[in-house]
């Protein structure tokens, strides 16, 4: 399930994030907005998709270091030998013969611990700490770094230095090579949709055909004009060079054409449509059906 909302959630933050790319390129900055709160929502979905799965799982350990705690705590309070009021039966049965096997059981006894110590200290003397040290080299980890008494904790090198310093190179390459990613497109970005100066257009005049479509109300010819009329009004100021003494002419079925003096440039062309496209007038929506120079005769 885990899986399948990682998949379905970078679908969408890559379906996002593509759009994101394209709207801004088209000058359609309502789009590009709502598309890059999509892309902010679907990556914080995404984050406490990881987060909680984190959660779960710290909380999976916990529970499972408290299950082993307290079975070894009732190991350690389980008495090593069974407490039962029982006494030697040669003690309470006065005619039992058993009392000579006592005295020799004890010399054994005796005996044994005297073979024992004498094992246990020849053992001492010739054998190897080879145990000790292999311990010790497994706990050697562990142990404080040998450092003067004025020293600073903070200067210290942390262990593992080694395996420290492959891990800090690759995420410094991979920053590096992030960075690098994120400033082209950021670059990219902003030589496509710069307001820059170009060379003027050899032609006359630049023709825009539109066409409205209506949503949700009766499509009248007056809505449809009215409709138009706002969002060329809206978009005027749109281009390098203000549309003055421009309006829209109705052809009629929903279709307007203006025309444009001096010509539009490529860039100016691409703004326009965008902004067109992308007008915010109510239950209307506007399709620039073609936008093309035009020469006068």
């Amino acid at each position: 399930m885990r899986r399948l909302a990682y998949l379905f959630g970078g679908a969408a933050a890559v379906g996002a994030a593509v759009y994101f790319v394209v709207y801004l390129y088209r000058w359609q900055w309502q789009r590009a907005i709502l598309c890059g709160v999509l892309l902010l929502i679907v990556g914080v979905l995404l984050l406490g998709i990881v987060l909680l799965g984190r959660l779960a799982r710290i909380e999976e350990r916990i529970r499972e270091s408290d299950r082993r705690q307290q079975d070894v705590l009732a190991r350690l309070r389980q008495p090593t030998v069974r407490e039962r009021d029982e006494r030697f039966r040669w003690l309470e049965d006065p005619a039992s013969r058993t009392y000579v096997f006592v005295p020799v059981l004890m010399v054994t006894g005796v005996l044994l611990a005297g073979v024992a110590w004498l094992v246990q200290r020849i053992a001492t003397v010739a054998a190897r700490p080879t145990a000790e040290r292999r311990l010790a080299g497994r706990l050697s980890v562990l142990a404080a770094p040998d450092t003067a008494p004025d020293t600073d904790l903070e200067d210290v090198r942390p262990l593992g230095g080694g395996s420290g310093g492959r891990h800090t190179a690759r995420l410094i390459t991979v920053g590096v090579v992030g960075a690098a990613l994120l400033a082209s497109l950021v670059v990219g970005l902003a030589d496509l949709t710069q307001t820059r100066k170009e060379g003027a257009n050899g032609s006359e005049a630049t023709s825009v055909l539109v066409r409205v479509d209506m949503r949700g109300v009766p499509v009248t010819n007056e809505r449809q004009s009215m409709a138009a009329s706002q969002a060329w009004e809206r978009c005027r100021n749109s281009t390098s060079v203000p549309l003055r003494r421009t309006t829209l002419g109705d052809l009629g079925d929903g279709l307007f054409a203006g025309v444009v003096r001096p010509a539009l440039t490529d860039h100016d062309r691409l703004r326009l449509r965008g902004c067109l496209e992308d007008a915010d007038v109510d239950r209307a929506h506007l399709t620039v059906v073609g936008i093309g120079d035009a020469d006068e005769y």
